[in-house]
């Protein structure tokens, strides 16, 4: 069976919603989670964690899924490539909605010759310039809203979840 690995970071998410945010989780991971809860300080009244897993390619999407419909909460999913398979990145913000990558070895998003060939087709129709229609393409939207939770969450502790179901 080919493993892989990611890290699921929750930038914030209101007290009332943390516990549902660990039994969605749980529900994809096949087993109890009890994440570390701290305070975040670029929200107030919110708190982030972190949980690093190990687990089937795939892992990732289901995770970003499990976590979409809650609008209070932002958070990002990774996954490493795997043998047979490329890697992901997972953004989520209340205003933004849900941003997927493919991402390489590296770390890079990698962007599909039909998206590319639609950004051009936007930008020739004037619909968005064609640097806005790349900086979607690449989430910087995602990371420009996302960037002040990352660097509160500087220092955190990480929990190390292995061999998900």
């Amino acid at each position: 069976m080919t493993t892989t690995r990611g890290v699921l970071y929750i930038h914030s998410a209101p007290s009332a919603v943390c516990a549902h945010v660990e039994w969605a989780v749980a529900g994809v991971v096949g087993m109890r989670v009890n994440l570390d809860w701290i305070a975040q300080p670029a929200c107030v009244g919110t708190y982030r964690a972190e949980l690093s897993w190990q687990g089937e390619p795939g892992t990732a999407a289901t995770l970003a899924s499990a976590l979409r419909g809650w609008q209070q909460v932002r958070y990002e999913v990774t996954e490493e490539p795997s043998p047979g398979c490329e890697g992901a990145r997972y953004s989520y913000t209340p205003s933004l909605g849900l941003f997927h990558a493919v991402t390489g070895p590296h770390g890079d998003i990698l962007i599909p010759e039909d998206r590319l060939k639609a950004a051009m087709v936007r930008a020739s129709l004037g619909e968005v310039s064609l640097e806005e229609e790349l900086e979607r393409l690449l989430g910087k939207p995602w990371d420009d809203e996302l960037e002040p939770f990352r660097y509160a969450g500087e220092g955190a502790a990480v929990r190390w979840l292995h061999q998900v179901v």
